[in-house]
């Protein structure tokens, strides 16, 4: 009996101890991922004292920036700004500080389109410090900014080590960019626009990354109400993620895709929005959802991924069409009242999954020599339902452009959709992923080749 008692209380000390591990830091580190561990590393550096919240042109802001640098290296991403940042002076009511950007690229597989850039870009300060007197003594308080900024860093450091994994499926090259000064007007992304960078008619579109990972539901996507840049997550939203961007038409917070968009170049903003600790000495480490930000990194990757290889994204609907060829006649597909539908579904992530990925397969020759990446492919889904016209608008190798425009030409009849209820002409591309599976299995978009 009272080996049963002392068993007993020993279980309770146990479980009380491992809670206080739990509360303090250390047991849950215990059980971490490797993504979680990184991000939480990242987060707990850029969001601390020593950094002294990162006010822009101060020595917080400077080491934030050459931690960037490291990490930007280290993941596989080709720095340009150069040991120190891209610097540039900004004057002050009583002085110039001097502040700084990290750039950093990953090239594009794509012949055609790798001299085109997507930025994928965060701020790298904060508010800084301030001191207060309390009871007669000072007391120095500190803007961690860890949800706000320092999540946006750490989303861009993972977004290198993953695309730089992946580079052979991109299309654009991809500029990383950490913006020094942004707390005062966009300073960092507007140096980036106006004095850096040679010429801005090559930037085709910019993610920007802001306040991320504030919790499990709060993910939102704004466009300003860019219908090219909606129809990615359309599709992303019909793609087996382990999170879905709420598509938002107010603006959630005001970041550096303001910048870009002056400039006429279609932007998209990931944030969690505002959040009670926002701009305030109590957001901390902790407050960040490291489990909603590595699914919010997953989901951020696929649209990078997906923008890099689409149809350069207008900036307006009145802009013209990219592809000259477009014919007189036909819709866009996301421009019909009713959309057309195959299998019963309007979402195209199911005539990829229901009759694409069924039926492709890998060319033997383009397997053996490791040709991977993705197939944009056009066609004409006309007013009676029939696919027509299928042309590739890029691809990485012949063989797999013969190998989709055999598939989707076979394609069954969809239900054709309408335009002020008269049945019409409807044009859609999509991407078809090609990808060589780790472990000496290999797949299209994660299937398994028979």
């Amino acid at each position: 009996m009272y080996k049963r008692i002392l068993a007993s209380l020993g279980a309770t000390l146990l479980v009380t101890a491992l809670s206080a591990q739990y509360r303090t830091g250390s047991y849950r580190e215990l059980f971490e991922d490797e993504t979680s561990a990184r991000l939480r590393g990242h987060i707990e550096y850029l969001a601390s004292d020593a950094l002294d919240g990162r006010a822009p042109g101060s020595e917080g802001e400077r080491l934030a920036a050459a931690y960037l640098t490291e990490k930007l290296q280290s993941y596989g991403a080709e720095v340009i700004s150069g040991a120190e940042g891209d610097l540039f002076g900004l004057k002050t009511d009583s002085d110039t500080l001097t502040s700084r950007n990290v750039l950093a690229v990953i090239p594009g597989a794509d012949p055609a389109l790798r001299d085109h850039y997507i930025v994928v870009g965060a701020r790298m300060d904060n508010l800084g410090s301030y001191d207060m007197t309390v009871n007669g003594e000072t007391v120095h308080k500190v803007f961690p900014g860890a949800v706000g900024g320092a999540s946006g860093m750490t989303v861009l450091l993972e977004l290198a080590r993953k695309l730089s994994e992946e580079s052979a499926l991109l299309g654009r090259s991809v500029i990383l960019a950490g913006f020094g000064a942004s707390e005062v007007s966009g300073a960092g992304s507007w140096y980036l626009l106006n004095r850096s960078w040679p010429d801005v008619s090559n930037l085709d579109a910019m993610v920007a990354l802001e306040s991320l990972g504030a919790g499990p539901s709060a993910f939102y996507a704004y466009t300003c109400s860019n219908k090219d840049m909606d129809a990615i997550s359309a599709v992303l939203s019909g793609k087996l993620l382990p999170i879905r961007a709420e598509t938002v038409s107010s603006e959630p917070l005001i970041s550096d895709h303001r910048s870009f968009y002056e400039k006429d170049i279609p932007t998209v903003l990931f944030t969690s929005g505002i959040f009670p600790e926002y701009n305030t000495v109590k957001d901390v480490p902790s407050n960040v959802d490291l489990d909603a930000l590595g699914r919010e990194t997953e989901y951020i990757f696929r649209y990078v991924l997906d923008l890099s290889t689409a149809e350069k994204p207008r900036f307006r609907l009145s802009d013209p069409l990219p592809d000259s060829s477009k014919r007189e006649n036909v819709l866009s597909f996301y421009e019909c009242d009713q959309r057309p539908t195959f299998l019963g579904s309007a979402n195209p992530e199911t005539f990829l999954t229901k009759w694409v990925y069924q039926y492709l397969r890998y060319p033997d020759s383009a397997v053996k020599e490791g040709v991977q990446g993705n197939v944009t492919v056009d066609f004409i889904i006309d007013s009676s339902g029939k696919v027509k016209d299928v042309k590739i608008l890029r691809s990485p190798d012949e063989r797999l452009s013969k190998e989709v425009v055999r598939v989707v030409s076979a394609s069954p009849s969809w239900k054709p959709g309408r335009s002020s209820g008269r049945k019409v002409a409807t044009e859609l591309s999509l991407t078809v992923e090609f990808r060589l599976e780790k472990r000496g299995s290999f797949g299209i978009n994660g299937a398994r080749i028979k």
